[in-house]
C-alpha cells in the first residue's frame, strides 16, 4: 500500500472528513492572508512615521548643537551648567496589539520643569538650545517606538506569510488529492456495490 494510500480514509466518512479539513485549511489560509496584508500596511505606516520622526530628529539635533555652541560662546561653559533642570524629563512608552501582535503604539512625554529656586537660561541662546533639545529628545523617543513597533510587526508578517505558504503550497493541494482519491475510491466502489447488485438479480431472476 502507498503512502498516499493509508493516509486517504476510506468510505463516505472519510471523504466528508477529507472535505471539512479542506475547507478548513482554505479558510484559514484567507484568515492568515488579511492578518498579513493588515500587518504589512501597519509596518509600512510604522516605518513611514519613523523616517518622519528621524528626520525631525537630525533636524532638531543639529538645530539645539547650533544654539549650544551660541549659548556658550556667549555665556561660558558655567552658564550652561547652572541652566539645566535638575527634573528629568519622563517618557513613557504605550502599548497597542494588531491581531494578536504587542507593539509600541505612543509615546506620552512629560517635560522637565525648573522649581523656582533654579535658574532659568543666561542668553537666548540656551533658551533656544534647550527647547530644539527637547524636540529633538521627544523626535528620537518616538523614532526609537516606531522602528520597534515596525520590527515586531514585521517579524510577525514573516512568519503569517510562511504559514500562508505552507497552506497554500503543500497542505490545501495535499488536501484535495486526497479528496480526489478519496471520492474516486468511494465512487470505485459504489459501481462494484452496483455491479455485484445487478450480478445477484440477475442470478436470482433466471430459469
Amino acid at each position: 500500500m502507498s503512502p498516499r494510500a493509508r493516509r486517504v480514509p476510506a468510505g463516505r466518512a472519510g471523504r466528508l472528513r477529507l472535505r471539512r479539513s479542506l475547507a478548513t485549511a482554505v479558510r484559514g489560509a484567507d484568515l492568515l492572508e488579511r492578518k498579513l496584508r493588515l500587518l504589512l500596511d501597519r509596518e509600512h505606516m510604522a516605518r513611514q512615521a519613523a523616517e518622519v520622526a528621524g528626520g525631525a530628529w537630525r533636524q532638531g539635533l543639529a538645530e539645539a548643537e547650533t544654539w549650544l555652541v551660541r549659548g556658550v560662546l556667549l555665556g561660558g561653559e558655567r552658564a550652561l551648567a547652572e541652566a539645566a533642570p535638575a527634573e528629568r524629563t519622563r517618557v513613557e512608552v504605550q502599548w497597542g496589539a494588531l491581531m494578536g501582535v504587542r507593539h509600541p503604539a505612543a509615546v506620552s512625554w512629560t517635560d522637565n520643569v525648573r522649581s523656582p529656586q533654579e535658574q532659568t537660561p543666561s542668553n537666548t541662546a540656551l533658551a533656544h538650545a534647550e527647547t530644539a533639545y527637547r524636540a529633538a529628545a521627544r523626535a528620537a523617543a518616538e523614532l526609537a517606538a516606531h522602528l520597534a513597533s515596525a520590527e515586531l510587526l514585521g517579524a510577525e508578517a514573516v512568519r503569517t506569510r510562511q504559514r500562508v505558504r505552507a497552506l497554500r503550497r503543500h497542505w490545501i493541494p495535499r488536501l484535495r488529492d486526497d479528496l480526489a482519491a478519496a471520492e474516486l475510491a468511494l465512487e470505485e466502489a459504489e459501481h462494484e456495490e452496483a455491479v455485484r447488485r445487478r450480478w445477484a438479480v440477475g442470478r436470482g431472476g433466471g430459469p
